[in-house]
């Protein structure tokens, strides 16, 4: 991803590989804990359900990102920003590093003769990456969803919930690894865009030769391409949610599969519906994206001038 400087002997594929490793996870750690508090207030506006449609009555209804970061506050303090943020954390060295890897060695599988990588090519290479990203991420995601919709002031800690599931559901689908498949079609429709459109934008447009006006330059093609990338997945997003956050009757599983669950929401709550949480979304994956492939491209090619 980043412009290689001269190297004196050839970088060995195992070590470009370590790299990219560190790299990514650096990027991932740098991205969640920056963002984390809009992820919060995403998930809070995904689960919950509009007046006389499963909410109820003493439920605290968000009526937008601002009031929703305003009633946290009052009722579950400042920490309450930072509720799941262990699960992203413990995730995020293989998550990136799955996705980064993955990405940078898979777009060799889709250059069909090309010379060089086209946009197909990098589309191509992140949809993979996301897709196998989603599979070793989800239990993460369950466990952090779980404690995302605590609305007490002292939620249970991170082992105290995951074990909580696995006693109750175990580790199955309808356990630690349920929603699994809407995190393939979120991260996986995500990955395919924000790669797709970044590599092949980043290429297209000449880089200055100013250092500032190349660090705005990608900062602006980051976002673009995170927000892009939120504007179509977030019906997956919306799903997943629903999936793994706490079902409007206790012991009846209304939400199962991903588009049956998308149904539903259109059927009872409108088109709206599937594009909850998508202010605060955009607020952190357009920034966080930028941030994310800004660290990467700035470590990987720390490591490669430095360690190689």
């Amino acid at each position: 991803m980043a412009a290689q400087p001269n190297q004196p002997h050839q970088i060995s594929t195992g070590r470009r590989a370590v790299f990219q490793v560190l790299a990514g996870g650096s990027a991932g750690f740098v991205e969640v804990c920056i963002m984390q508090p809009l992820d919060v207030v995403k998930t809070r506006m995904q689960i919950q359900r509009i007046p006389g449609v499963g909410a109820t009555a003493i439920e605290a209804h968000y009526n937008g990102v601002f009031d929703c970061f305003a009633k946290m506050y009052r009722q579950e303090g400042l920490a309450s920003y930072w509720k799941g943020l262990i699960p992203p954390v413990l995730a995020e060295t293989p998550k990136r590093a799955i996705k980064f890897l993955i990405f940078e060695q898979s777009k060799q599988y889709f250059l069909f003769g090309s010379p060089t990588p086209t946009p197909f090519t990098f589309s191509m290479a992140g949809l993979t990456a996301g897709l196998l990203e989603a599979i070793a991420v989800n239990p993460f995601e369950v466990v952090k969803v779980a404690q995302q919709a605590n609305r007490q002031r002292q939620g249970a800690g991170v082992f105290e919930v995951a074990r909580d599931i696995v006693k109750r559901d175990g580790i199955g689908l309808r356990g630690l690894n349920k929603g699994v498949t809407a995190t393939m079609g979120r991260n996986g429709v995500f990955n395919m865009i924000y790669f797709g459109f970044f590599h092949s934008v980043k290429n297209a447009v000449p880089e200055p030769k100013d250092k500032v006006w190349e660090f705005l330059r990608k900062v602006a093609i980051g976002f673009t391409a995170g927000t892009l990338g939120c504007l179509v997945n977030i019906p997956f997003d919306v799903a997943k949610s629903r999936i793994q956050g706490p079902q409007p009757v206790p012991t009846v599983i209304k939400y199962r599969s991903t588009m049956r669950t998308i149904g539903i929401v259109y059927s009872e709550e409108g088109v709206r519906a599937l594009y909850k949480g998508l202010v605060p979304k955009i607020m952190r994956l357009g920034p966080g994206g930028a941030i994310m492939l800004l660290a990467f491209d700035y470590v990987y090619e720390y490591l490669l001038k430095n360690h190689s």
